[in-house]
């Protein structure tokens, strides 16, 4: 006989194989960390002998369901911010929350806390995307749990990184020493194409495919992220992200709410992985993935918590009988996404959607020992019938609860038995994550009058680059400027003609930076005002570092759309005091030595302060912005303004 490490007996084995095998009387043997046999109990005694035995009182036997998309460590953020669109709840607490506490320590207790609760919900292998990665895949590592592990990229300045090219660097450094760990696939994960540039979606392809490692990134969340891609790229977003290259690498696209046939074929045809998150898509109101559609198609879907701040738990079991009963509500079918459905996408088809499904996701000899053992004989799942072998799944799907999962090995290892913890301390998880939500109450009880708040949920917030680079050169006359625009070295891409109306409302507290209210009249050909754009900047407090006699301007910029009067916004935001600045500005956008950059012709007739031109560029690379600081200075004497009469302060600081 053959010689293994543990046999589970008496188990009613769902095998979620191909051919979705079952023993109603089964048995597993496992050595080391693997699966060596599934079948049927007496045939796999004949064969093997095991140093431990192990009765399973006729538990269901089953792998371990995998969570495709998640954000562990925001358990610590669980119930902060609910009921709210997803931008105010991302742009108005989550990222500012964020900012404010995300730490190495942070995510580590974030991550035990989810760890615990996910076992507990019968997970084995999640799917992550936070900041401070390497971290979380250490303390997922420690605790024994299995998981793709993906480090943001974003444009934005993130806990863990000031620029976007930082991010990268980590990634890279993370995925080259995490590469072949036994439980953790490291990944890249840009964010999502509306807070990634261009670059940094080709930048996380070309890491994803050098390492042969997973990109995890969200896609087509909401309408409002596809019509805005429509209106500003003239494309939906899976085409988008096609044309930056992203497929070439193994992509998992979380959600796909708002997706067409014509884009689940592309994810098919480059074998993308999707994620479905029904409960955070509903509660945030996202909507309804087309999930009966991209099955039929052919695509592998995985089932996904999302964060327990959007969730707001982590039990897949909810959200496997609530991904069933959608698409059967949507669709009038009661047969669409049967039981045994559902359950292969919780479990093998899970497992393919993260590119790991070779070694977990089901119950098959040489997979990973990733397995739960489900207890069906409660209250809530009696009585049992046995005329029909797809009511075992339906049992697990629509009547089973994560609180009747008493047993769960990863890799070989038990990490839970008899539903007591093996690797995990519940109760000083739950001390230590309250102590960081007294202070974070703290936070946003203080945080409650924040301009940028009260800006975010008037709606359609959002954040400018990073790194504004300007000069301004107090000139006599705007005449010689213009003629020197007109010069070979110069090109002219485009051109306006604005007068501009702006009102600054100024806080008593200053760190909440200023508010901007804008008229933009603009002016055609002949004079007259041919239209008219109004919009709310929130500016911060400048944070300026100097490169000779240019600057480079740090300083946060919100923008939205003002829908609503100049009275409006006084009364809303109730400033402390407020000042009117009037000019004439005529904008060129320029080429010079195959760089872009705006410059404006402007002169100040409220208050009267003179004429100035202005060079400026934004990006959210701080080494563009070195790079195109070095040039102004050039392009201000290719102009024939004197340098020496460059200064660093904005307009509204002269009149302040």
């Amino acid at each position: 006989m053959k010689k293994v490490d543990i046999l589970l007996i008496n188990a009613n084995v769902l095998t979620m194989d191909e051919d979705f095998h079952q023993y109603k009387s089964g048995a597993v043997a496992i050595i080391g960390n693997s699966i060596a046999a599934v079948g049927d109990q007496e045939r796999v005694l004949k064969e093997y002998e095991a140093s431990q035995t192990i009765d399973c009182g006729m538990k269901i036997l089953m792998p371990g369901l995998i969570n495709a998309h998640t954000h562990v460590p925001m358990t610590l953020l669980r119930g902060l911010a609910d009921d709210l669109r997803l931008d105010v709840w991302l742009m108005g607490y989550m990222m500012p929350v964020e900012r404010e506490f995300v730490s190495p320590d942070f995510v580590q207790l974030g991550t035990k806390l989810a760890c615990a609760e996910m076992i507990r919900s019968g997970i084995t292998t999640f799917n992550d995307m936070y900041y401070f990665e390497e971290d979380i895949a250490r303390a997922t590592a420690s605790v024994g749990m299995r998981a793709v592990c993906g480090q943001s990229v974003m444009k934005y300045p993130t806990p863990d990184a000031k620029f976007f090219e930082e991010s990268l660097a980590m990634s890279r450094d993370y995925i080259k020493r995490w590469k072949n760990h036994e439980l953790i696939v490291p990944a890249v994960a840009p964010h999502a194409p509306y807070t990634c540039t261009p670059e940094i979606l080709q930048a996380s392809a070309a890491l994803a495919i050098e390492f042969d490692v997973p990109l995890h990134i969200h896609i087509s969340e909401t309408a409002s992220e596809v019509e805005n891609m429509r209106r500003e790229q003239g494309m939906p977003v899976v085409p988008y992200v096609k044309k930056q290259g992203l497929f070439d690498a193994k992509v998992i696209a979380a959600h796909c709410v708002h997706i067409d046939e014509g884009e689940i074929h592309t994810l098919k045809h480059y074998n993308a992985g999707v994620s479905h998150n029904p409960s955070s898509n509903l509660k945030l109101a996202s909507g309804v993935a087309p999930v009966k559609k991209m099955l039929e198609l052919g695509l592998n879907v995985g089932i996904g918590t999302d964060g327990p701040a959007s969730n707001n738990d982590l039990d897949m079991f909810e959200e496997m009988r609530l991904a069933s009963f959608l698409q059967k509500g949507f669709s009038g079918d009661p047969t669409i996404l049967p039981a045994n459905q559902t359950l292969l996408m919780a479990t093998r088809m899970g497992a393919n959607a993260l590119h790991i499904g070779d070694i977990t996701g089901s119950l098959e000899p040489g997979k990973r020992a990733d397995l739960v053992l489900l207890d069906i004989d409660q209250l809530h799942n009696s009585p049992h019938f046995e005329h029909d072998p797809q009511g075992t799944y339906a049992q697990v799907v629509y009547a089973s609860k994560a609180s009747d999962i008493s047993d769960v090995m990863v890799n070989g290892q038990w990490l839970m038995r008899s539903h007591q913890l093996l690797t995990l301390d519940e109760k000083e998880l739950i001390i230590a994550s309250q102590f960081y939500a007294k202070k974070i109450d703290t936070f946003l009880m203080k945080r409650e009058t924040s301009i940028l708040s009260k800006l975010i949920a008037i709606g359609g917030a959002a954040e400018e680059e990073s790194f504004e680079i300007q000069a301004k050169v107090r000139v006599k006359d705007l005449d010689s400027i213009l003629q020197k625009l007109h010069s070979p070295e110069i090109e002219i891409i485009r051109k306006r003609h604005f007068k501009e109306y702006d009102d600054y409302f100024f806080f008593a507290d200053v760190d909440q930076g200023m508010i901007r209210y804008r008229e933009d009249d603009f002016i055609d050909d002949l004079g007259k005002v041919e239209n008219v754009r109004s919009r709310l900047t929130l500016i911060g407090p400048t944070n300026e570092g100097h490169f000779g006699n240019e600057v480079l301007l740090s300083r946060s910029r919100y923008l939205a759309p003002a829908s609503q009067t100049l009275r409006f916004y006084r009364e809303y935001f109730k400033p402390h005091t407020e000042k009117e600045i009037e000019k004439d500005r005529r904008r060129f956008l320029v080429k010079y030595e195959n760089t872009e950059f705006f410059i404006n012709l402007d002169e100040i007739v409220v208050p009267k302060i003179g004429y100035f031109l202005e060079v400026k560029s934004r990006t959210w690379s701080r080494q563009d912005a070195e790079n195109k600081a070095n040039l102004i200075t050039r392009l201000i004497q290719a102009l024939g303004a004197d340098i020496e009469e460059t200064t660093t302060e904005d307009y509204i600081e002269m009149v302040h």
